[in-house]
């Protein structure tokens, strides 16, 4: 069955801006915790990722580096990294730009969260192409798939289409797939266990 959003586009001959949507859902969270699981030509990574408004990060790794903690401040624009675990001896404090806490496609921990995924989505789908949604389940959950395909040869971040599977109440992203111009995969991301509007307590980003 259709869902509500989709039922209503269908009967007034509209295609829902899922990525719109989904930006304004995001617009109103104010917190979420998720377990990454990412996987590339190069690497994999697992990591349990906290975050808070305007801009708390906290991320605790798993897999590689596991036990490292990294907490990232909007108010200091400063990075807190205890590579053995908090309390451990050395705790270093760097810059969001520093190459050492970088992922391995670049990615800055205060360009991190999900609403920075959601905008290069909507940059890359502007006079590119956003197809259907479709309904799909995925690890149990209703979701709704959409791929998005940049104009030409753009990319965004180095991506030229993305895949994502979004929750079909939150709109929260649950997997997402990035492409390149040969359309070689360049990165899958599962999203596990997310919850969205949690209390945090905020020595959690201060410890």
């Amino acid at each position: 069955m259709l869902s509500a959003m989709m039922l209503a586009a269908a009967l007034s001959g509209a295609n829902p801006d899922l990525l719109t949507d989904a930006l304004e859902r995001y617009g109103k969270v104010e917190s979420y915790r998720v377990t990454i699981r990412s996987v590339h030509a190069d690497a994999q990574e697992h990591l349990r990722y906290f975050f808070q408004k305007p801009g708390f990060v906290r991320m605790e790794f798993i897999r590689p580096h596991a036990g490292a903690v990294l907490v990232y401040s909007p108010s200091t624009r400063r990075v807190r990294l205890w590579p053995f675990g908090v309390g451990r001896f050395p705790e270093l404090n760097l810059s969001p730009n520093n190459p050492l806490i970088q992922s391995s496609r670049k990615q800055r921990v205060d360009q991190s969260d999900v609403g920075v995924l959601l905008g290069n989505m909507q940059t890359l789908a502007q006079g590119g192409s956003q197809g259907s949604p479709d309904e799909q389940a995925l690890a149990g959950r209703p979701v709704l798939h959409l791929r998005v395909t940049g104009a030409g040869d753009w990319t965004v971040a180095g991506v030229h289409s993305y895949e994502v599977w979004l929750d079909a109440a939150s709109l929260f992203p649950l997997k997402v797939i990035s492409r390149d111009l040969q359309d070689v995969i360049i990165e899958t991301v599962h999203m596990e266990d997310a919850e969205v509007d949690i209390l945090l307590p905020m020595n959690l980003f201060n410890p």
